[in-house]
């Protein structure tokens, strides 16, 4: 059995009424882009940590920078590959309708993500994991509470985009089927995450993915779990690329590695170790050095990646493919990888202003989840009556996402942690030393 692109690229959009196959100026996949780009939430990614939070060099990377560098290789990416498979789309369809999916799911892959990066993952995950036997979590059901301590920036995005942004609670972006299908990296609950904890919907958006499942023609892995939609694996190799890349640029910028240390490793992404350029021996920047490099090496990778979708594509068509297109594409770009991991394992991750401010980030959102969660339980418990000041002026800080008292408790945190992972690295500073009378 084998997945259909006619299904693939069905002209469906959530929270709407079906599209034409002609549009006219904007294909439906190019509105899916406007969309994004255009949502609060797109454009609060630029005050959330790619990997250095807070950083006063105005060079390093954001979670927005990342987004627009990630969706250009993925039009890229998707471009490459939808000329090699026209055959196969719809008529109506393009290469560069491809193009425009990847490049809106690459666009929309981080929109979920809380401050602080992954540490303010695990710091939501961790908090929730101490409450598991206390009062604030006691009637919820495992699956819920599963949730919780699984916090996910995937599932997260996935619930921003269907859910919170624009029609709040009515379609959210109102993205088409294709887009959100490229989107879903992990199309399965919290039960299937596994060790690394990795999943794309949340039991609210559970109905969503088994919709766009069955719309979209995702061969079922079981219940509530999903093949991959094929071009996500594009919109994940760009953002491997990127991770490889500009990493080790922004580590140079930090001055925790020279340009020295990472122009083997680069070299090798470039597929051509011999390679010169007069640049490199002069009394030029390490960015700008860099840069002669940066370009050489993102085609070759993007090629790698091209090759290895069509070498693999029946299995992909299947839903049987379980690897990466840049570790099973060219042996100088898996190894230039690893390498690139390993120097980043050893020498960036471990910089000491990077950890200070990560631990300081489990302060900074444990200040706020105690505020918020135990607010939201009180509100639910005293179905509004007779609840605290304190805890009343919490509640209207959180503005749309304040949940009505009637609401189920699982979807009051929930809302509490839309407004929480919602915040700018800045705002959530802010708000935790205001709560925690430390201003």
């Amino acid at each position: 059995m084998e997945m259909q692109w006619q299904r693939l690229l069905s002209t469906k959009r959530y929270g709407h009424a079906e599209l034409t196959d002609e549009e006219i100026g904007r294909s439906h996949f190019h509105k899916d882009q406007d969309r994004i780009i255009f949502s609060s939430a797109f454009r609060r990614l630029g005050r959330k940590t790619q990997v250095h939070p807070m950083s006063l060099n105005d060079h390093i990377h954001t979670r927005l920078t990342h987004s627009i560098e990630v969706g250009s290789l993925g039009r890229s990416l998707g471009i490459r590959v939808g000329e090699q498979i026209r055959e196969q789309l719809p008529d109506w369809a393009t290469a560069y309708d491809i193009g425009m999916i990847v490049q809106s799911a690459c666009l929309a892959h981080d929109i979920g993500n809380p401050p602080f990066g992954h540490a303010g993952e695990y710091a939501i995950r961790d908090w929730f994991k101490r409450q598991s036997d206390s009062v604030l979590l006691k009637s919820l059901s495992e699956a819920e509470k599963l949730d919780l301590m699984t916090f996910e920036g995937n599932a997260q995005g996935f619930r921003v985009v269907t859910r919170i942004e624009n029609h709040l609670f009515d379609g959210g972006l109102r993205l088409s089927y294709p887009t959100l299908g490229a989107l879903l990296k992990y199309p399965w609950s919290a039960e299937h995450s596994g060790d690394k904890g990795k999943f794309s919907a949340y039991q609210t958006e559970l109905e969503i993915l088994n919709k766009l499942g069955r719309e979209l023609g995702l061969i079922s892995l079981g219940e509530n779990r999903w093949c991959r939609h094929p071009l996500t694996y594009l919109m994940e190799a760009a953002d491997d690329i990127c991770y490889a890349i500009l990493d080790l640029e922004d580590a140079i910028e930090l001055n925790i590695l020279s340009f020295d240390e990472i122009k083997p490793i680069l070299l090798q992404l470039c597929g051509d170790v011999s390679f010169e350029d007069d640049i490199f021996s002069t009394q030029a920047s390490s960015r700008r050095k860099i840069s002669a490099l940066r370009g050489k090496a993102m085609e070759f990778m993007v090629g790698s990646a091209v090759q290895a979708y069509m070498d693999n594509q029946h299995l992909i068509m299947r839903g049987e493919y379980q690897g990466e297109l840049l570790a099973d594409g060219d042996a100088d770009v898996r190894d230039g990888l690893q390498l690139a991991k390993s120097l980043a394992k050893e020498k960036v991750f471990p910089d000491t202003r990077k950890t200070e401010l990560e631990v300081g980030a489990y302060t900074t959102l444990g200040v706020l989840l105690e505020a918020f969660c135990h607010a939201v339980h009180d509100n639910h418990r005293l179905q509004g009556e007779g609840l605290s000041y304190r805890s009343e002026r919490i509640i209207s800080l959180m503005g749309i996402h304040a949940p009505r008292p009637q609401i189920p408790l699982y979807k009051a945190y929930m809302r509490a942690l839309d407004f929480i992972s919602g915040m700018t690295d800045n705002y959530a500073t802010y708000l935790a030393r205001q709560i925690g009378g430390l201003s």
